[in-house]
């Protein structure tokens, strides 16, 4: 961890409502931005920048004090804390949004606050994309910038998007995002078409099946899910495994090619226990050696 380089990451909080064949929650933990944080703590120091309500209830994220996340960049705004509800199935990939209520994210305008700035690894969660370039206009030469987004904005806000991408060293989407993204059939194609957009590295999630690493220099790695009995919850499965990959890649080197393929493992691992418990009750009293025991697990079932 003392070698690690300090993670700035913008994106939601929120409480979220769910529905699950194992159970229900209700104004459980939420957002992007907790759950990254949640994740990446565990290898980096977190710079978080998100915005709540005056109705949220703090102590719910008492434990990320102890966990190297500096919260000065969260903001507390007059009004309703981000609501978002769903109802998942026994396929974890299949979900149903019950309801949206924005609250005061909707005029979310994210302010960095002047030590975050310096911030060598930057990861833009998935928030409008004229929200990701104002951040980037306030960032002083970061190392490594890591965007995610989703269909909403592919399709509602192309042109600043486009404009997010073409600013970006990494970006994440799902496969079927990718395909939206340009319009290719196959996810080769789709890769390389993304990283002539700016992007030297391109990861893809594919839920349950795992993930695909794509780089500029033809570099391929593909990593499988690590297998579970149950997925009880996958409410912010993506933004753990950015917070476990980018986690992973700040006390590393980023030159060396194998490093990107570690980081992927370690962010499918993080991801892994995320999705075995509501919101993020089990990462949040996760540790580093049990993170480990899962990668050397996940390196046996692999090898050959």
């Amino acid at each position: 961890m003392s070698t690690s380089k300090p993670i700035l990451v913008v994106g939601s909080a929120a409480l979220d409502t769910l529905k699950t064949p194992f159970g229900d929650a209700e104004d459980a933990l939420g957002g992007s931005s907790f759950y990254f944080s949640t994740a990446a703590s565990l290898l980096a120091p977190v710079r978080l920048v998100a915005v709540v309500g005056t109705d949220f209830p703090r102590e719910k994220i008492a434990f990320l004090d102890d966990r190297n996340v500096d919260m000065e960049g969260l903001e507390t705004a007059e009004g309703s804390t981000f609501r978002w509800g769903g109802r998942y199935y026994r396929d974890p990939n299949k979900r149903d949004t019950l309801f949206t209520r924005l609250g005061v994210f909707e005029a979310f305008d994210p302010k960095i606050p002047e030590h975050f700035r310096q911030s060598p690894f930057v990861f833009l969660g998935n928030i409008h994309p004229a929200l990701q370039l104002k951040v980037l206009d306030q960032i002083d030469n970061p190392e490594l910038i890591v965007l995610d987004t989703m269909n909403f904005w592919i399709q509602g806000t192309p042109k600043e998007l486009e404009a997010a991408i073409s600013r970006t060293n990494v970006l994440i989407v799902n496969d079927e995002e990718a395909y939206e993204l340009t319009n290719e059939h196959s996810l080769l194609d789709a890769a390389e078409n993304l990283m002539k957009r700016g992007p030297k590295t391109v990861v893809v999630k594919k839920g349950q099946h795992g993930a695909v690493l794509f780089r500029e220099d033809g570099d391929i790695f593909f990593a499988p899910a690590y297998p579970l009995r149950v997925v009880k919850d996958a409410t912010g499965a993506g933004d753990t495994f950015a917070g476990g990959f980018i986690g992973y890649l700040a006390s590393h080197d980023l030159n060396d090619p194998m490093v990107w393929r570690r980081a992927i493992i370690h962010g499918s691992v993080v991801a892994s226990f995320v999705v075995e418990d509501f919101s993020m009750e089990r990462t949040k009293d996760l540790i580093y050696d049990e993170i480990m025991e899962r990668v050397k697990k996940f390196h046996d079932m692999t090898e050959f």
